[in-house]
This record gives C-alpha cells, structure tokens and sequence, in this order.
C-alpha cells in the first residue's frame, strides 16, 4: 500500500472523503472535491465529502474525465484508493454517454434515435423496466423512442442508473434579434464579465446538439441574470423565463430592458397581475402552478405549449416545483438554461433537475469570486443565546415537533439583535425570519418596517425603494427575501429563525448581502444553546463551509 501521510485526504471503503481543514491543502483539495463529490459534515477539523452516482455524473457531463479524478485523489490521498471505491468511480464515470438521444434520420418529427455504445450496453438498457416500455426497433434494425417520450425517458433511465447523453438537439423558436448595450439605459458602461461569458459557451456549446441545455451555478450576487441576457443573445429567439415571485419579475424585466436592444413591446410579464405573452415573457412559478382545487388542472400551463418558446430560463432551478418539472419533461424540444447558488433540492430531485432541465454546465466557488472582488467578503457568525429556566423547562416538556419552533423563537434573541444592531449601528441591516409573530416583535421594538408575503407589492417595492436610496437603515422581511431581492447596499443580515436544516436557505440569504461593496458583508445566524436548532444551524451551513466559509461562534448572554 502506498502511503503518504503528509497528503490532506482519506479515502474510505464507503466512498466518503476525509480532508484536514488544517492542512496547507484544504482550499485545493476542497476546491477539487467539490466537482464531483458532496459534502456530508463540515466540524471544525475534518470535513467529510461523499462521492455520489450523481454528483459523479455531473462531473463527466462538464468534461471532467475519469483520469483527473483519479489522479487528482492519488495526489491527495495518504493512502491508496480503496479497489471497492475505485471501481465504482470507474464504472460510475463511465457509464455516462453510454446510451446517446440522437435526432432520428428518417422520421424526426415523431422518433428520436437511441444508440448504445456497445452490444453489452444495449443488451443491459433493453432489460431494463424503462427500457422495456420506452425502446423500440426503427425497421432500420435500429432502436428509437418516441419524441414526446423524451424527457421522460431521460429520466426513467437516470433512476435505473443509465444517464442518457442528449444529443438530439432543439427546435430554434421563433427568431429573435437580441444583442447586449454596449451601455446600459442608466447610461453606464456594460460588458458582461469573463466568467458570465465562459458559463454562456460552455451551456451553448457552439450550438452542438449536445449544447443549449444545462444548469449554471453561480453565488447571490454575481451576475446570474446577466449570464440569462447573454444566453438569450447567443440564442437569438423567443425566450420564457420562469422566477419566484412578483418582486423577481419586476427585477428581470428591469435588467431585460436596461441591458438588451429589447424594447418593452418585446418584454410581458405573466403574473397573478398581469397576464401578457410576448416575444420574451417573464412569468412566476406560482401562476403557471395555479389551479382551483387539488383535483383541478393547472389553468396557467398552456403558456409553455402555446407559444413557439426556443428557450426556457428557470431562475433559481433548485425550486422548481413538481407540476413545472412535469411540463419541463414534455418540452424537450426547447433550449433551457437553469440559474442557481446551490443545486441542493431538500426534496431529493437534483436527479430530475439533471434529466430534464440538464447537467450542471458551469460551477464557480464563492469564495474564488470573492477574491477577485466579485462578491463582497463575508464573515459569518453563529451567535448561540441561552433559553432561559422558564423556556428550558417548557422546551424539556415539548414533543419533537415544538421543540424546534420553540427554540427558535426564544425570545432571548431580540436581546441578541439589538445588540447586533448596535454593533452595526452604520451599516444596512436585514433582519430575516421565518415566524411572523417573532418578526412582527422584532419590527416593532426597533421601529423597522415589516415585509411578509402580506405586504402588498406596491408597498414592498416602496420599502425597498427606501432601503437602497438609505432613507432606512433596518429592514425586518420574512421568507419572502430569501429570493431575488436585489439590495446591493445591505451589508449585515441577521438570521433570527430559518426552515429546520434547509442549506439552500442558508445560501440565498447570505446571497442577499454579498453584492460588491465598499465595506465587508456580516452574515449572523442567532440559534437557541443546546437545541434542535443548534443541531439542524449545523446542516444549514452545510452549503457555505463547502464553499470555503467559516463560521465564528459567539456566546451571547443578555
């Protein structure tokens, strides 16, 4: 066995990585696992990575091959990878691109081709139950599927451990001429950054078949949307983007307007508000899931069918909801570009988001953006506040499932923020949450206005009119801010309640404070000491300690 214990990493026989936060080469080795592993635990000393099927897959359909992987880990390794281990990344790596979604040459409007790379692969596919009722001969003594099968062929055979290579290609849409100002409406100068550009090549791929299709993940902040305005460019055609909210909408038809040669005869929104399909339709998730009751049909989704979409943009990918990825699965036809900070699903469906949106295309680490002055350096603190004897024994009383709610709404912590608030007394402070009742408390005690899912939209672009013009220092938002919320001068976020152990929710709202800026970006999670919301703070920050951020620990008593 070949041993090199000065090395940062051990590999075990489970397919977990161990690497020594210590070690003069944790940022590299991070940095490295990050591509094709995930990350399980993040304690002070020895963070643990998972290597996953997934993950693995990700990795080969951006271009890694299985010799970087493998020479990478050897590198870093103190000892040998174990043969167990070996073979899996081996036969992992490899089976992607095994089976191929070719665009059929006699009949492409109704087939598409499925080829296999050998005898063997195509022998081990047709068995299988996806196989079975999905492939059929061609009468050309070669095999196809039918077109509309497309997306959910894709992903039957992800879950049966075949990812398929899209090759087929997409229908163009109708034809849009789109180009990027060279400066902006405001009158500034605009070209889009190096990174931005790189992420729109390698989706678009020179307009390969195997290109057009995809997920970019890039940090809060560094230019998500403008990547979208880039990709529309370089597509040329009419183009649906799907947001979160209303708030969200208003913000890409803003950007489309300031950035692009569009005009706004060209730009709609289709919202609860308004319902107005153009060349380039910005819509909300939650109008095209509409529908009178459980047993109803989605009234809304016939705007994905009725109109010749050649590229569909999903804002914040990882929420997509279940009825979308539906509609997604039928429209595989059409180019799509998926936008994230972080492809973490608390559902489990990264799968289905690989499958039917794309693999992830383009990945860039926060913390190497914010070294290049991209993204404001953050420092984050864990800020734990005791219960007191009263809420300890209630707590002690509770089932599993007040227990947490109870936690974290201590009322301890109002203490804890307006002490944060004195400390940052200069600065642009949000103070986000998740209970109305505590937020409402909090609002009212430092005389700072309150923005729920209530508030109505015309008030809340009021107030965050406000915000950025620094007519107010404070603002309390629930979880309506955890999603595209463009505040570039907030520089503080306190995080008094958050959704159990949600990573992605940790994510978005650091995002909200990591635009560039003059001063450092403080991010403050306040969690109740020696409770189940100290223990999910711990899976919470997950995502952010993957991406290189430590968090500082504070013990507060009032």
């Amino acid at each position: 066995m070949q041993m090199n214990p000065s090395n940062p990493v051990i590999i075990q026989g489970d397919g977990k990585v161990l690497v020594e936060t210590k070690h003069p080469q944790f940022d590299q080795a991070r940095d490295f696992l990050a591509r094709f592993a995930e990350l399980e635990s993040s304690p002070e000393l020895l963070h643990t990575y998972k290597i996953t099927p997934l993950s693995l897959w990700n990795a080969a359909s951006s271009g890694m091959s299985l010799e970087e992987v493998l020479e990478g880990l050897r590198g870093m390794s103190k000892f040998d990878i174990p043969a167990n281990v070996l073979e899996t990344i081996q036969d992992t790596i490899g089976r992607f691109g095994l089976v191929t979604l070719e665009t059929h040459p006699t009949d492409p409007k109704n087939l598409m081709r499925v080829t296999f790379y050998n005898r063997y692969v195509e022998k081990s596919v047709k068995r299988t139950d996806t196989g079975k009722q999905f492939i059929k001969p061609d009468g050309r003594n070669e095999y196809a599927v039918d077109k509309g099968m497309r997306g959910m062929f894709k992903q039957r055979m992800l879950m049966e451990n075949w990812p398929i290579a899209d090759n087929a290609g997409f229908n163009n849409g109708d034809p849009l001429a789109i180009s990027l100002r060279k400066r902006t409406r405001g009158g500034k100068e605009f070209d889009p950054r190096d990174y931005q550009k790189e992420a729109v090549e390698r989706w678009f791929q020179e307009g390969q078949p195997s290109g057009g299709h995809g997920v970019v993940v890039l940090p809060c902040g560094a230019g998500k949307t403008i990547v979208a305005l880039t990709a529309m460019a370089r597509a040329g055609t009419h183009t649906l983007v799907l947001c979160n909210n209303q708030s969200a909408v208003t913000q890409w038809i803003r950007e489309i307007l300031d950035k692009t040669s569009l005009t706004e005869d060209e730009v709609g929104e289709y919202t609860g508000q308004n319902k107005v399909i153009k060349p380039v339709t910005v819509a909300t998730y939650q109008v095209l899931t509409w529908r009178r009751s459980k047993n109803a049909d989605y009234e809304h989704m016939h705007v994905f069918r009725d109109h010749n979409w050649g590229l569909l943009v999903y804002d914040e990918v990882h929420l997509l909801p279940a009825p979308v990825f539906g509609a997604t699965a039928e429209l595989q036809g059409v180019r799509r570009l998926g936008l994230t900070a972080t492809l973490v699903r608390e559902d489990g469906r990264e799968g289905d988001v690989f499958s039917l949106v794309g693999p992830k295309r383009y990945d860039l680490p926060w913390q190497l953006l914010e070294k290049r002055g991209f993204v404001a350096e953050a420092r984050c603190h864990e800020v734990r506040v005791p219960l007191s004897r009263r809420m300890r024994a209630r707590y002690e009383r509770a089932n599993e499932n007040e227990k947490f709610r109870l936690a974290s709404e201590n009322p301890a912590k109002i203490s804890a923020v307006k002490s944060l608030i004195k400390r940052h007394r200069e600065d642009n402070i949000l103070i986000i949450g998740t209970y109305l009742g505590q937020l409402r408390e909090i609002a009212e005690q430092i005389d700072a206005p309150l923005i729920t899912g209530k508030t109505p939209q015309r008030e809340r672009d009021r107030l965050f009119l406000k915000f950025r013009k620094g007519e107010i220092k404070r603002l309390v938002v629930s979880k309506v801010a955890n999603f595209a919320i463009d505040l570039p001068d907030a520089n503080v976020a306190i995080q008094i309640s958050g959704s159990f152990g949600s990573r992605q929710e940790e994510a978005q709202r650091l995002g909200r404070i990591l635009r560039p800026k003059e001063r450092d970006a403080f991010f403050y999670t306040v969690v109740s000491t020696d409770t189940k919301e100290q223990k999910f703070a711990v899976k919470r920050q997950l995502f952010l300690t993957e991406q290189g951020y430590r968090y500082h620990i504070e013990d507060y008593a009032a």
